[in-house]
């Protein structure tokens, strides 16, 4: 339990009693018809058929809304039966929910009595339909208006010594009009503390990317995949967190590409994949993805890829034409000292940190070897490390050598989590300073944002826990249970005076707050966001950088919900009490006017308005034209990047944690992981057999994990131990019930991304309460 000033008593963790574990064997595949019944099970539960049924044939449809769930493209010609996956269907059952709660429910139950909740519990009570204050000793949210909410968090804001003492947290989950009007607000205040989901996940690679090829994003689009001769997926799980990827991939296959997969677990999508939309996958054997599984020990990839480059080097200097010299001399910068680099490795010390078989590194090494056309694909399993800028670097290193960048069919492709994370940032959403961005905001806007670099994630917490923040409001998100180091993040938020969170369900977050804390209930992505009796679009951006509108069909749950630009626009117009050079009032009402200023502003838009009707438009990418000119002497720059260094000592493990298929980031749809074959739990930990021999640990036998970092003791109380397929010394578990072990002060260097995919820890036998 954890205790704030207001002297309410919530549980920052929840309940760690277990539920009826059942396990059996991994999934042999992905998807097929299993993967229909799963996605309509949700569905009808909670939607009913037809509303259900109506509304899945709109998602991800020209004039449809865009799934609210992962960032994955659409193809150009969407499938009619329905442009959508397991998880999107899930999705979109969890905000579509004909489950309500409002204002009477919370007079019933305290914030304490909730806190006592699992996570799944918190989410499966359905839609908030009121907006609510939680007023500073009480333990009951109450009913609020709009115009006392505003005024609340106006006159908290006008009380402040400097603006830069609140925080403002985005979501991946908002539109781009949303996004755009959040940070012209939080600027026109006056701060750059602007923290963001990406922040926690895929900020390694927008630094990677950026200082290799001058763009924080991506560099292939979908098409790319399909025409690949080899695809790499490194540190990622595509059957759970991407599914519509393994449709691409499968196109890769049907083309005569390979798939080579990179990661310490070996997951259902990458072994097999049963597409839902073809005979063969509904009623035959489905198609094998993965050509070469490389069974890497966790934070070990920049050992694999070197060992692999030391062995394509030395083909190359007796062969020649592995690498692709041409276009080394032409584009880029480092290559001869990178190759003296790898002359200080052996390739046994290389083999021995990787974990892998000489023989699955020489298979890798031919299939590189003949082929040109490669793309690289990763997730958080690259990103969430110490060293997590510099592994996307020595990624980066094997396709400029090959020249698999710029071309079709090749480049880099990191697959953002949330849907419009990346759209977030193009619009503004950032705690750095984008001068150029500043000056287009002065020139069209008329006034002058502040010059001083924000708080990241990382920089929020530390502010907030040591007390020199005053109010930290969330657009969206789930901060508490998506951060690092719960218990301090914990502490963090309870020191501060006013907590506001923009939502559309209840999670943890919402009841452990600051002193007095705000819910204002916003518009899922599949609802209307009428205007005079015209459904308003809004625009977002998928994971390849291609914008496109996204209209919603359903009736809002409740008459007194806020869409979020409207919400922004009416904190904005009182907080400045209609006295700013931004007519603020004005962009709640016509979006338009908010695209218009998006286009003047923000970096690539352009006429969006018109463009991004159908499938849209993409985003201009320097990558795609081989355009380095914005680097050291204009040349892509192929780096040298040092090997990890753990330290374990001799009763330590190296633990990741991950996701389970019934859940989305920090949402827990259900407590089944049917991929990996385990029902009705998620308090377990995955465990090598002969690391279970060693330590005397039987199956389903109860244990704690703790980390020591800093002289300071992290415990996760009351996990059961599964054998599972996973090399010897690393072990998996699901967060955010881990993220009370990741140490709030080591996260990745540059980018600041937490060590959640690394972290040291030790195996405690026997049930401790927490």
């Amino acid at each position: 339990m954890a205790e704030n000033n207001s002297k309410r008593n919530v549980s920052v963790r929840g309940p760690d009693a277990f539920s009826e574990l059942k396990v059996t064997e991994p999934k042999p595949y992905a998807a097929g018809r299993e993967g229909i019944a799963a996605a309509m099970k949700h569905s009808f539960k909670e939607m009913g058929i037809f509303r259900a049924m109506t509304t899945l044939l709109h998602m991800n449809q020209k004039e449809g809304f865009d799934c609210p769930s992962c960032a994955w493209p659409d193809p150009e010609k969407p499938s009619k039966i329905g442009e959508y996956c397991e998880n999107g269907a899930k999705a979109l059952a969890d905000e579509a929910t004909t489950a309500h709660i409002g204002a009477g429910f919370f007079g019933k139950h305290s914030v304490e009595e909730l806190s006592l909740r699992t996570d799944y519990e918190l989410n499966a009570l359905g839609r908030i339909t009121d907006p609510l204050v939680l007023r500073e000793g009480s333990v009951h949210y109450s009913q609020i208006s709009w115009k006392d909410a505003f005024a609340l968090i106006a006159d908290e804001l006008h009380s402040l010594k400097s603006p830069d003492e609140a925080i403002f947290y985005t979501s991946g989950r908002s539109s781009n009009e949303a996004a755009f009007l959040y940070g012209l607000f939080v600027r026109a205040f006056g701060t750059n503390n602007l923290p963001d989901c990406s922040n926690m996940c895929h900020e390694s690679s927008g630094v990677a990317l950026s200082e290799t090829l001058g763009i924080g994003k991506g560099s292939v689009k979908l098409e790319d995949l399909y025409g690949a001769e080899v695809i790499i997926v490194a540190g990622q799980n595509p059957g759970t967190n991407h599914p519509r990827m393994l449709s691409a991939l499968e196109k890769c296959k049907e083309n005569g590409g390979s798939v080579i997969s990179i990661n310490p677990l070996e997951e259902s999508g990458l072994v097999n994949f049963k597409n839902p939309q073809t005979l063969k996958g509904l009623l035959g054997s489905g198609e094998q993805i993965t050509d070469l599984h490389l069974a890497v020990n966790i934070n070990q990839d920049i050992s694999l890829i070197k060992l692999i480059l030391k062995k394509l080097a030395a083909l190359d200097k007796e062969e020649g034409n592995i690498f692709d010299h041409e276009f080394i001399d032409t584009y880029t910068a480092g290559a001869d000292a990178l190759l003296t680099d790898l002359n200080a490795y052996t390739e046994e010390e290389l083999l021995k940190l990787s974990g892998v078989s000489m023989e699955s590194v020489d298979t890798a090494v031919n299939l590189l070897a003949k082929n040109e056309k490669i793309i690289v694909c990763w997730a958080m399993g690259l990103t969430q490390h110490k060293n997590g800028v510099e592994t996307i670097r020595e990624y980066v290193n094997l396709l400029l050598l090959k020249g698999a960048i710029g071309k079709p069919f090749s480049g880099t492709c990191p697959v953002r989590g949330h849907s419009n994370v990346q759209g977030d940032r193009s619009v503004g959403i950032m705690h750095y300073v984008d001068k150029a961005f500043n000056e287009r905001i002065k020139t069209h806007l008329g006034f002058t944002p502040p010059e001083e670099q924000g708080l990241d994630v990382v920089g929020s917490m530390r502010a907030m826990h040591e007390g020199k923040i005053k109010v930290f409001m969330a657009l969206g998100g789930n901060f508490l249970m998506a951060a690092s180091d719960t218990d301090y993040t914990a502490e963090a938020i309870q020191r501060c005076q006013l907590t506001v969170q923009v939502s559309t369900k209840l999670n943890r977050s919402h009841l452990v707050t600051g002193k007095t804390a705000l819910i204002l209930p916003t518009y899922g992505r599949s609802e209307k966001e009428n205007n005079s009796g015209k459904n308003r679009f809004v625009t977002v951006e998928n994971s390849m950088g291609r914008v496109r509108r996204s209209q919603g069909v359903l009736k809002a749950p409740s008459e007194k919900l806020k869409s979020e630009p409207e919400l922004i626009s009416n904190l904005a117009d009182i907080y400045f009490e209609g006295k700013h050079a931004v007519d603020w009032k004005a962009l709640g009402s016509d979006y338009g006017m908010i695209r218009e200023m998006i286009d003047k502003v923000a970096r690539g838009f352009e006429n969006t308005e018109l463009r991004a009707k159908g499938v849209g438009y993409y985003l201009p990418n320097n990558v795609r034209e081989l355009d380095f000119s914005k680097l050291p002497g204009g040349k892509a720059q192929i780096t040298i990047n040092r090997l990890p260094e753990h330290n374990l000592l001799a009763d330590e493990y190296m633990l990741m944690t991950i996701r389970s298929h019934d859940q989305f980031n920090t949402t827990i749809y259900g407590l089944d992981d049917r991929y990996r074959g385990v029902y009705n739990e998620r308090r377990i930990i995955f465990m090598n057999p002969e690391d279970m021999e060693k330590d005397g640990l039987k199956k389903m036998e109860v244990v704690n994990l703790s980390s020591t970092y800093d002289s300071t003791i992290r415990t996760a109380y009351n996990f059961k131990v599964l054998p599972y397929k996973i090399p010897k010394g690393n072990l998996a578990a699901y967060f955010p019930e881990t993220n009370v072990l990741v140490p709030y002060n080591h996260f990745a260097d540059r980018s600041q991304t937490p060590i959640s995919k690394s972290i040291k820890v030790r195996v405690l036998k026997g049930k401790i309460a927490g």
